[in-house]
């Protein structure tokens, strides 16, 4: 290839410089979630097309979705394309990250709690 050729297809590919930089105009988890996708490979270049995917995602769903599916995937410790997919795709972005708070048991004869089983 040319030197000029070879000079312009370099400056078109992905490298982990700019998928982080990517990640970080989206969010602090995103460039968070990216950089332990791309450190968890041995070789770096092995991570690219997870990466890749990742990103594209927000184009999909909308970078502020994608910002909060990894977040639930930090929260998680759960760090691969196919879990911010699968969080998307359900919905379970748009939950809130706070459990639920768990309500009294109302007072009833049929209820007979956890004495009972003592």
């Amino acid at each position: 290839m040319p030197e000029n050729h070879r000079k312009y297809w370099e400056s078109k590919q992905f490298n982990g410089v700019r998928y982080r930089s990517w990640a970080a105009k989206i969010g602090e988890n995103t460039a968070y979630v990216i950089d332990k996708m791309l450190t968890a490979q041995s070789v770096e270049e092995q991570a690219y097309k997870s990466c890749m995917g990742a990103l594209q995602l927000s184009k999909k769903y909308s970078e502020e979705r994608l910002e909060r599916a990894c977040a639930k995937a930090r929260s998680m410790n759960s760090f691969s394309f196919t879990t911010l997919r699968n969080i998307l795709k359900n919905g379970q972005d748009l939950i809130s990250l706070v459990p639920p708070t768990r309500k009294a048991l109302p007072e009833h004869e049929n209820v007979r709690g956890d004495k009972y089983y003592h």
